[in-house]
């Protein structure tokens, strides 16, 4: 006879029926059956980090708990003098004047902490894994001359007068592209990538990579990576990282506030990059005296640099429509200010045979070729003062001076374009220009030497040539900005990102060559 209530016999009951109804229904096959699909051969899967010993920090030193001061008031003796009371009255309020002095200096800390660095930084201090890195990262560097290879196109460079010599170069150039294969891919930068430089060396692939919190990624592509830093023998071999890379931080604080904007290779010193970024600051960073020094600070968010191939000129933008011009060699004081633009300067771009003349493109929808001798004349005009700190010249004097017969000549051609002007670049010939616009539109324009060497205004600024490519990034996506190919030795193109994971290579001319795309959509791709 069964001891069991009624409820534990229901109870049992039920779990019968429910057990009974599954196998009927099979659940085990269904569930099998809606089993996700095995990877067909050859699937990539994502990138698998290489693992890295994390730095050993020193323990902060622990500060004393903070207690309630009516916990910590003593209990008052009733018997108590009037002169102890006196003292014990003035020790409790040297004690709350302590505790406050103490909370002001950690707040302000805490504040100091959250400020852009101006000082002078060292290198050990910057770079991620400190001294365990520095060794390598150095080693890689050393094997890069120091004097620059970087060479400067001609500006009669591929311009063919026989259309078959045209086709030749052409069919040179698809035959390249052709040979690409994915080299090495790797998680360079932990944030959002904002920029990128590819260094002129031509026995490495060396990139740098700017990210959204103010981080430099230095990536070695073509480098064998260490033997000891991924041990999983899961992980098949081309889903490993390839290559070494080296993370700096070398803007602060590291958040989105200090996004670097754009990067630089130094043309006469190979040891050497310029880094722009939002939080105000330009650095110069030496890898041969492992520094990182501030060559010029802002009050506006600085987008972008460009640097002149003598590497005594360089040119900034900023987010309130400002150009800037600096020489390395002078205090930052002897800066020039210009306000260009109403509107924010994405780009601007030095001409790199002829360096008197830079492009701009801004969110006013113009894209700018402007002849710096004749902005230099304003200096004139206006008078010098040396002892000064640097000199603004604002948009309302900068008008005035161009309705004059001398400034006439200082802006030579301007185009409006449907929407933003998001970036605008010289060809390494300095006969071409490039713009990307949020009107979904890239545009070649191509000057002569005629116009260049004149010294009056563009008879006509048109592009000859518009491709349509998308270029709507929104907020989540880095702006694309197409980039014209720094060899001089190749036929003319120029690369730009596509909405569909995938790189769109075209000519000079505006003609597609190649659509580059890899199935594995994770880290960065070398070809």
């Amino acid at each position: 006879m069964s001891n069991l209530s009624q409820y534990e016999i229901e109870r049992e009951a039920n779990i019968a029926r429910n057990r009974l109804l599954l196998e009927q229904l099979e659940l085990k096959q269904a569930v099998e059956g809606i089993a996700p699909p095995k990877p067909k051969a050859g699937a990539a899967k994502p990138i698998q980090p290489a693992k890295r010993e994390k730095r050993k920090r020193e323990l902060e030193e622990v500060q004393p708990r903070r207690s309630s001061a009516r916990l910590r008031k003593s209990v008052v003796d009733p018997n108590e003098t009037p002169a102890k009371r006196r003292k014990r009255e003035k020790e409790e309020e040297e004690q709350r004047l302590r505790e406050e002095q103490e909370k002001l200096e950690r707040e302000e800390a805490a504040r100091q902490a959250q400020r852009p660095r101006h000082n002078k930084l060292d290198l050990i201090s910057l770079v991620e894994h400190g001294p365990e890195e520095i060794a390598s990262l150095s080693k890689s560097m050393e094997a890069i001359p120091k004097e620059s290879t970087q060479r400067i196109g001609d500006f009669d460079d591929f311009a063919f007068e026989d259309s078959k010599e045209d086709e030749r170069a052409l069919a040179d150039l698809k035959e390249r592209m052709g040979k690409l294969v994915v080299y090495a891919r790797a998680k360079v930068t932990k944030s959002r990538v904002y920029c990128a430089a590819y260094h002129p060396e031509v026995t490495k692939d060396l990139i740098f990579f700017g990210d959204k919190e103010g981080a430099i990624g230095i990536w070695d592509a073509r480098a064998p990576p260490d033997e000891n830093e991924d041990d999983d023998g899961e992980v098949a071999n081309e889903d490993r990282e390839g290559g070494k890379y080296w993370r700096i931080q070398l803007h602060w604080p590291a958040n989105a506030k200090s996004s670097v904007s754009s990067i630089k290779i130094d043309p006469i010193d190979s040891h050497n990059i310029y880094t722009t970024s939002y939080d105000t600051t330009v650095r110069s960073l030496s890898f041969t005296t492992g520094e990182s020094r501030e060559i010029y600070s802002s009050d506006n968010l600085v987008c972008c640099l460009d640097v002149s191939p003598s590497g005594n000129d360089i040119w900034l933008s900023d987010s309130l429509g400002w150009a800037t011009h600096l020489d390395p060699r002078e205090s930052k004081s002897k800066a020039r200010s210009y306000g260009l633009s109403d509107n924010k300067i994405g780009t601007i771009s030095i001409n790199p045979t002829r360096p008197n003349f830079i492009c701009t493109a801004s969110n006013s929808r113009f894209v700018k070729v402007w002849d710096v001798r004749k902005l230099g004349k304003i200096v004139a005009e206006l008078g010098d003062d040396s002892s000064a700190t640097t000199i603004d010249f604002h948009a309302e004097t900068l008008n005035e001076y161009m309705e004059s017969k001398k400034g006439r000549e200082s802006m030579r051609g301007e185009y409006q374009h449907n929407k933003s002007a998001t970036a605008a670049f010289w060809d390494p010939r300095g006969r071409q220009i490039l713009s990307t616009s949020y009107d979904d539109r890239l545009r070649l324009w191509n000057l002569d030497a005629v116009s260049l060497e004149s010294g009056d205004p563009f008879k006509s600024f048109q592009p000859f040539s518009q491709v349509r490519h998308n270029c709507q990034t929104g907020k989540w996506v880095t702006l694309l900005k197409a980039q014209w190919s720094r060899n001089p030795d190749v036929y003319p193109h120029f690369t730009i990102g596509n909405m569909n994971h995938s790189l769109d290579i075209y000519t000079c001319k505006g003609d597609l060559v190649a659509h580059l795309a890899d199935s594995r959509r994770y880290g960065i791709l070398a070809f």
